[in-house]
């Protein structure tokens, strides 16, 4: 079964000339067919609501491990919504129905293998079985339109760490982030500029990319 939902972010600007469109996708056999409460999509609309200041539109999806539905799905909110930037949840490991990297790979037309690289290198930091995950990050591009698309742990901890990074007890950044680049990486395909909070995850542009604080 899918599960289908667009919610709107409450501070949604109505004048916004491009808006930012974000789809969230939990990849679960059990959790799509209601055998347990997803966790993927309300942790990672979480932690969007926390970082990012520039209004957004989500598009979530809730659906099985199955690689055709994954990428009918990958190519709707692209094509179709006009998804920004797609995040995944679950479906990253060794495990036979653990088919998202393959799914994402065949819808993109462009592979970013350093986003992987260092979500690996972030979980490496708590459990030796990080190297067990595939995750990978992909551009899809149509001709009039491109996103980002890429592929997250399943655990709503594991989330939080793999975007935002950790820091020590004073707040300094030990490992950065895989977020920290994704404004950027949006600019360049041509999608909306986004800015984030700082005290959660502060986006690196260089200064040549760089506009003023939006109010």
């Amino acid at each position: 079964m899918t599960k289908t939902s667009t919610w709107n972010h409450p501070t949604m600007s109505q004048t916004t000339n491009k808006e930012l469109v974000i789809g969230l996708v939990s990849v679960s056999d059990r959790a799509s067919s209601g055998v347990y409460e997803d966790q993927g999509i309300p942790a990672l609309a979480a932690w969007l609501a926390a970082a990012l200041t520039t209004p957004y539109r989500i598009e979530t999806r809730l659906i099985p491990d199955e690689r055709a539905h994954i990428e009918r799905t990958l190519i709707e909110l692209v094509d179709e919504e006009r998804c920004d930037l797609v995040l995944t949840t679950g479906g990253t490991g060794p495990a036979r129905r653990d088919v998202t990297p393959e799914a994402t790979l065949a819808v993109g037309t462009r592979e970013m293998p350093g986003f992987g690289e260092q979500m690996r290198q972030i979980s490496l930091r708590f459990v030796p079985t990080a190297i067990l995950s595939r995750q990978l990050a992909v551009i899809r591009e149509t001709p009039d339109h491109a996103a980002l698309i890429m592929n997250l742990p399943g655990q709503p901890k594991a989330i939080k760490e793999t975007l935002e990074g950790l820091k020590d007890l004073e707040g300094k950044q030990v490992v950065g982030g895989i977020f920290a680049a994704v404004p950027y990486c949006v600019d360049l395909i041509g999608g909306p500029y986004m800015e984030t909070d700082p005290a959660v995850c502060k986006a690196f542009r260089p200064k040549s990319a760089l506009r003023p604080p939006q109010t």
